[in-house]
């Protein structure tokens, strides 16, 4: 079966949207149909009561026929005859049409023109053949042959019940007319009840049918996902090439840093100073083989070197690239870049030199502070619009 080919795996969301759109999706037609007979059936005793008035307007005038047996109080009396059976039918088949709508809807409505186009498997024998004699056919003659034995059931019941008391003659005619709505009522409903559940059996069997056809392979579902989200390998290079042309733009702004602060070897921050900005900003930031690589486009650019293991690690640490520095670390920072403001760029490669040492406060974590950046950049649009 699906095994036998691989296809061991469930369809995905996207398989069951593009199968439904070829048209292939479970759905049952005699839904609607039971639906509509329920409809019919509740609506039942209004056309009975429609019925019942439009019979008492004609017998009232019977009289005036008889006393006046004209051409025209027949043609009076008979003219009523199909506004009574037109107003008695009205609700029943508004029901029916309200539920047979019902039973479609609650299935899905999906349209499709694809099924509608011309296949030519379809003139096939073989497939002819297929389709009579296959499981489809079997579970659809069954189907027929519990419909009609329902049916034939409620019909048998419902006869054996009324039939001896109407043939008797013995019931007025009030009663005869109730028994016999009553009994129309409860063949309506029985055959309905039975339909849907024969309906809701018929569409269990549609969606194990249509599911078991959708079955995919481990290959399959791999394909479907390099199609729909991009085959790995190449997301995995362009993240790497968008990786690398950031790790360049940040490479970049170490020439105009004023200061790296290193580790001396895990870490490296790049600060710059801008008055008309504020707070010193950090401009580049890496680990590792990156902080070398900071620290090599430093030398090269001749941008002073400092070493100051715990400011370096706490700016690390707690700043993204383009934020600036804290509150808490504006004093060592400040020191930092008195220090090489004083000493001055080296005329060759940036020396590496030893910071001014400070113990640094205890720091939010980075949550924290860009919340409070938040909140100051807030306060500072509410106090320029006052």
């Amino acid at each position: 079966m699906a095994d036998k080919d691989g296809k061991t795996e469930k369809p995905t969301a996207k398989k069951l949207r593009d199968a439904r759109k070829e048209g292939q999706f479970a759905r049952t037609p005699d839904a609607a149909t039971w639906m509509g007979v329920a409809g019919a059936a509740a609506l039942l005793p209004l056309s009975a009561r429609l019925v019942a008035d439009g019979v008492r307007e004609m017998l009232a005038h019977l009289p005036d026929l008889a006393h006046t047996p004209t051409p025209d109080a027949a043609q009076e009396v008979v003219a009523l005859m199909p506004q009574v059976v037109l107003l008695a039918a009205a609700p029943m088949c508004l029901g029916a049409m309200v539920g047979a709508i019902l039973g479609t809807v609650a299935q899905g409505v999906h349209p499709s023109a694809k099924v509608m186009k011309f296949k030519g498997n379809r003139l096939s024998p073989k497939e002819g053949i297929k389709r009579m004699f296959g499981p489809r056919a079997s579970w659809e003659a069954v189907k027929a042959l519990l419909k009609v034995a329902t049916i034939a059931i409620v019909v048998w019941v419902l006869a054996k019940s009324l039939l001896p008391d109407l043939l008797a003659g013995a019931l007025p005619l009030g009663t005869v007319a109730v028994r016999t709505k009553d009994g129309l009522e409860t063949l309506l409903w029985s055959t309905a009840v039975v339909g849907l559940l024969l309906s809701l059996a018929d569409y269990a069997v549609q969606r194990r049918t249509v599911m078991k056809q959708l079955m995919m392979t481990p290959r399959d579902i791999k394909d479907e996902m390099k199609q729909t989200e991009g085959d790995p390998m190449l997301k995995g290079a362009i993240r790497s090439r968008q990786m690398a042309m950031s790790r360049n733009r940040m490479l970049s702004a170490v020439t105009d840093a004023d200061v790296v602060l290193v580790n001396p070897t895990h870490f490296a921050v790049a600060l710059k100073y801008e008055p008309t900005r504020g707070a010193p900003r950090v401009v580049a930031k890496g680990a590792g083989a990156l902080a070398l690589k900071i620290r090599e486009k430093a030398r090269e650019e001749k941008v002073p070197i400092v070493e100051d293991k715990p400011l370096t690690r706490t700016l690390y640490r707690v700043c993204d690239l383009g934020d600036e520095i804290p509150s808490e670390l504006y004093m060592a920072v400040a020191r930092i870049l008195a220090f090489v403001m004083a000493a001055g760029r080296p005329g060759g490669a940036a020396a590496r030199r030893p910071g001014p040492s400070k113990d640094l406060p205890d720091l939010p974590t980075k949550s924290q502070l860009r919340a409070r950046r938040v909140r100051e950049q807030r306060e500072a649009r509410a106090g320029s619009r006052t």
